[in-house]
């Protein structure tokens, strides 16, 4: 799995953050921050949730 996330997309809705903490976070303005975009197996449902809330589709997960 590999996780990206097009930070000029980003609405700064904050639902990938919310819903994989261990994989996404904000920066100061509300801006998605990928902090590992290889994730471990018990993050990987999480990611790919997040890849499906995200309303501006910044997130992309590929399997």
């Amino acid at each position: 799995m590999r996780v990206t996330a097009d930070r000029e997309t980003c609405v700064g809705a904050g639902l990938c953050a919310l819903t994989a903490p261990q994989v996404f976070d904000q920066d100061d303005e509300g801006v998605v921050v990928v902090l590992t975009a290889e994730p471990g197996d018990e993050a990987r449902p999480a990611a790919r949730e997040a890849g499906t809330l995200c309303p501006s589709g910044a997130v992309r997960v590929v399997e």
